[in-house]
């Protein structure tokens, strides 16, 4: 990759890997959808702020805002909303778990979607990285029980990694009427906080959120660093690598995120685990290496 790309994929991993320590001054807090709604909310008014101060027009003709609805419904409202219900219902290591399947799913959906080659290398390195994480997780997956409560969480997870690959189909397509990523943002984001807040409402839950330092501290981080700046990255990253390799996040921000558990939560690092670091760093060697190119 370029080391432009590079850059952008470091913050991800980074801001991802940190931003379920916010999540968790939230989650006990408010419902899901009304976390939901407040993060995306605020930030889509910051980057519309942002697009003004550049000049860029954020009315778009209705074929691109079916787009950009689209894909606020399922990356920014459906996905997350999704995954913080299933975090009620699984422990948060097999929910990262799940989402080492991602690479494999954006692949999947390009190749549906826009018929997307699907390079062997890929395929191979997104096999790697997902073998890497469940030896990782192993501990935690042996004690997995089949209840149903288990099992609904099991099948939020993978709704929302479902959801979340699909939202990348739309980010890649509403790219033909010419917006770009800060435009997508403002409109898609703004979508899904909507949608977000129609849902809370829907279910009787009140839009107020509790005014303490800790939740609007965690309320910044995760709008600012976790929603504008990530996602400013990541869709860079899906026009200038593809979806499958920028997927490539959802494996590495688990084992990024289990160092940190390492320093604050004291995790307990077994000797598959350490296996399973490398397993999946070898993938991730193989899923972005440049293919090499014979000069004739």
């Amino acid at each position: 990759m370029r080391r432009s790309d590079l850059r952008h994929f470091a913050l991800c991993v980074l801001i991802w890997s940190t931003t379920w320590l916010a999540i968790t001054f939230q989650v006990d807090a408010v419902a899901p959808a009304v976390s939901v709604a407040w993060r995306f909310g605020l930030a889509a008014l910051l980057v519309a702020s942002y697009c003004a101060l550049r000049g860029d027009r954020l009315a778009t003709s209705m074929a691109a805002q079916r787009e950009l609805f689209a894909m606020g419904a399922f990356m920014f409202f459906g996905g997350y909303l999704l995954i913080y219900y299933a975090e009620t219902r699984l422990v948060s290591g097999l929910v990262a778990l799940g989402y080492s399947a991602s690479p494999l799913a954006n692949m999947l959906a390009s190749r549906v979607a826009f018929g997307t080659p699907m390079a062997p290398r890929v395929i191979v390195g997104g096999l790697l990285g997902a073998t890497g994480i469940v030896c990782v997780f192993w501990p935690e997956v042996a004690r997995f029980e089949g209840d149903a409560r288990s099992l609904s969480g099991a099948a939020l997870t993978a709704a929302a990694v479902l959801a979340s690959s699909l939202g990348n189909v739309f980010s890649t397509r509403s790219k033909r009427h010419g917006l770009n990523v800060w435009q997508q943002m403002a409109s898609a984001m703004g979508w899904g906080a909507l949608l977000a807040a129609a849902f809370a409402i829907a279910q009787g839950e009140s839009l107020s959120i509790p005014a303490t330092p800790r939740f609007l501290g965690a309320l910044l981080y995760l709008a600012v660093a976790g929603s504008i700046i990530s996602f400013a990255s990541y869709l860079t990253l899906l026009e200038t690598i593809g979806a499958a390799r920028a997927g490539y996040i959802g494996v590495i921000v688990p084992i990024t995120a289990l160092a940190l558990s390492s320093v604050f939560e004291r995790y307990d690092w077994h000797p598959l685990a350490r296996a399973g670091i490398v397993v999946a760093a070898i993938g991730n060697v193989v899923i972005l290496r440049q293919p090499t190119r014979h000069r004739a």
